[in-house]
């Protein structure tokens, strides 16, 4: 049997568009004589169609769109993800459901059972719980189908599971298929397609069944949904892999031999303990990084109607990483940067700037905002009477600089890219209203020891990031002399503290415990709830690690747990 696993990527309410890539690929399975073509997750109404699916004009039109597919089906087969009335009874009203259709015909449905609710899903808001299991003939084979989450809660893999069911038990051993067809809209943090690998491998492995496993892949408002399709066979074994962070049809012959070896990119790394620091990512790692930001940054834009960017370059590390992203994803005609100097810039950033214009190929313009600062100063002088220039000054030319970058934002179209790494915006070290000012927050996951991986793995061919820009020492340049040593702990000792608090979940203890000074620990902990107003005002960002500060974590502002 010859399997399609075609890897779309597919927008939310789009039904034409998510359609004419089902036609695409069911007519190519036709042409080359496959037997099945099997679709992500959720492909007809794309995901997360979250409150969408609350409104019944909606569920409408995916079950139009759920139709034609169907009828596309005619001399193939295809598993396709969509939506399905649930019957009556207590529970929401849709399901999530994978279908087997069949030469145009409706042959099977299964509903999902475990509907995640942690991190950044939200499902058991909108789906009802699938009640029963069964298995498909096909091909001479028994077709069992199963949804993402569906498969995370095997009890040899997961000793402490979510749930109470595993529904890969009940399909390939009490239902006794002996192939098991998984859609999934997974999305990308570091490490995760090893880890799916990994899983999957075990899954297969336990019940002797061949398992396919078809990934969306694309951008959908901040989560990056990174493709990475596979196949085993029954010893574990991987038949085939699709590629990372662009769509695929790649086509799994279920009697052809296994792949000679795993790809660097599915090999488990050593394991290691308590939180890490992006200096210990493989290189395979920082290229993942690199293809999320970049597909994530392309689809947000595209999806939403804008081709151009504009980006405020500073001669720091974190706007040309920036920078050299929408370039990447965009194109270098579509990309503008701005040089706003003050008084307290240096030659050297000014110079900085210019010159990562020349290396992305980009338009720069520069802007002095000193003019503006001094008429800002001179207005606010009597109130500010008799009081010490503070952050207040400092803070004022950040919001030059935002009302001035989303001015040509404004005029010109361009979507404003804001520039500030995870490490800034953990610990509020960002000015609302100023740099925080923007449609997307590119790199707002990123931490800052990671932000330097990627601008030198950027430059390992040639320099695209000016050296100069990477080698010297950060600074916001608001005041004379300042340096992020000043006001931050070294980023490594940040970083190491922030994932340990945000993504691990540590206290101040266990924090300290791994080598931190206890007193420093809780002076960021402050940092890091007292800036809970920040984020939630801040620009949507690309999620990239395990935890990121979107909607994947829910902390109120007002609280007042001490840690």
């Amino acid at each position: 049997m010859k399997i399609a696993l075609a890897q779309i990527n597919t927008t939310v309410g789009d039904f034409e568009g998510n359609l004419a890539k089902i036609e695409s690929a069911l007519d190519r399975a036709r042409r080359e004589g496959l037997d099945l073509v099997v679709f992500p997750e959720q492909t007809i109404p794309g995901y997360p169609a979250e409150d969408l699916l609350e409104r019944e004009d909606f569920l409408r039109a995916v079950e139009s769109a759920f139709d034609r597919a169907v009828r596309l089906s005619r001399g193939t087969a295809m598993v396709i993800g969509t939506v399905r009335r649930a019957a009556a009874g207590r529970g929401n009203p849709i399901h999530n459901s994978a279908v087997l259709a069949v030469d145009g015909r409706v042959e099977g449905v299964q509903h999902k059972t475990l509907l995640p609710t942690y991190d950044v899903f939200d499902e058991g808001r909108y789906f009802r719980v699938a009640q029963e299991y069964a298995v498909f003939p096909f091909r001479g084979r028994r077709l069992g189908l199963a949804i993402c989450e569906d498969l995370w809660n095997d009890p040899g893999y997961w000793p402490e599971g979510r749930y109470e069911i595993d529904p890969v038990s009940e399909i390939a051993g009490r239902c006794g298929a002996d192939l098991l067809v998984a859609i999934s809209a997974s999305p990308f943090s570091v490490g995760r397609q090893r880890f799916r690998h990994d899983m999957l491998r075990v899954a297969a492995v336990r019940y002797g069944v061949d398992l396919v496993y078809c990934n969306l892949v694309g951008g959908n408002t901040t989560l990056v949904f990174d493709g990475a399709s596979l196949a085993l066979d029954g010893r574990g074994r991987l038949r085939v892999l699709g590629a990372s962070f662009e769509e695929d049809f790649v086509v799994v012959d279920l009697d052809a031999p296994p792949l000679a070896s795993v790809p660097e990119r599915l090999a488990l790394p050593p394991a290691r303990e308590g939180p890490g620091r992006a200096a210990e990512l493989p290189d395979c790692d920082v290229e993942a990084v690199w293809g999320a930001l970049v597909l994530g940054t392309r689809d947000y834009l595209h999806k939403t109607g804008f081709r151009r960017a504009v980006v405020g370059l500073s001669g720091g590390i974190d706007s040309a990483l920036t920078a050299a992203v929408a370039v990447e994803a965009l194109g270098a005609e579509n990309v503008t940067g701005v040089a706003l100097p003050s008084r307290y810039s240096s030659e050297g950033s000014v110079a900085d700037a210019v010159h990562l214009a020349r290396n992305l190929g980009i338009r720069l313009h520069e802007l002095s905002i000193e003019e503006m600062f001094q008429s800002a100063l001179r207005t606010l002088a009597p109130l500010f009477e008799g009081l010490p220039q503070d952050v207040t000054e400092e803070n004022i030319q950040a919001r030059i600089r935002g009302l001035l970058l989303m001015a040509l934002s404004n005029k010109s179209g361009a979507l404003l890219l804001t520039t500030g790494n995870k490490s800034e915006v953990a610990v509020g070290y960002c000015t609302l209203y100023g740099d925080m000012s923007g449609g997307l927050a590119v790199i707002s996951d990123v931490p800052k020891t990671l932000v330097y991986r990627l601008a030198g793995w950027l430059n390992r061919e040639r320099e695209l990031i000016p050296w100069a820009t990477v080698r010297k020492e950060p600074s916001a340049e608001l005041r004379p002399g300042q340096k992020d040593r000043d006001s931050l702990p070294p980023y490594d000792v940040l970083d190491s503290i922030v994932e340990a608090y945000v993504e691990q979940k540590m206290g101040p203890e266990e924090i300290a415990a791994l080598g931190h000074d206890r007193e420093l620990v809780e002076r960021v902990l402050r940092m890091i709830d007292r800036s809970e107003y920040k984020r939630k005002q801040a620009a949507p960002g690309l999620r990239i690690t395990e935890k990121d500060f979107g909607r994947g974590r829910r902390v109120p502002i007002v609280e007042r747990f001490r840690k």
